[in-house]
């Protein structure tokens, strides 16, 4: 199994509309993307200096699906939402 983890600092000026918006594009994407094995992400609650806003923890069986899941066109368009919003993003991707 393979754990993808995604942290996203948002930019200056991102609203609160905007925020939502990306939590439903990437509710949407389990029913979407066959891949996925598991989908959980949210807002960071303790806002400390070294916290990131967002975060995203999914789960796919291998590298290959992760591989398809990146290309996939739904996700493609919510990459594009998180770019626009975010001025840092950071990932680790881990078998366990």
């Amino acid at each position: 199994m393979l754990k993808h983890v995604v942290f996203m600092k948002f930019r200056k000026g991102v609203t609160e509309p905007e925020i939502e918006d990306l939590e439903k594009g990437l509710a949407a994407l389990p029913g979407k993307i066959a891949e996925i094995r598991g989908y959980d992400f949210g807002r960071d609650v303790l806002h400390t200096e070294r916290s990131y806003d967002f975060a995203l923890v999914s789960v796919f069986d291998d590298l290959d699906s992760m591989k398809r899941y990146q290309v996939h066109p739904d996700h493609q368009l919510v990459v594009g939402k998180v770019k626009s919003l975010s001025e840092s993003i950071l990932a680790v991707d881990f078998n366990y």
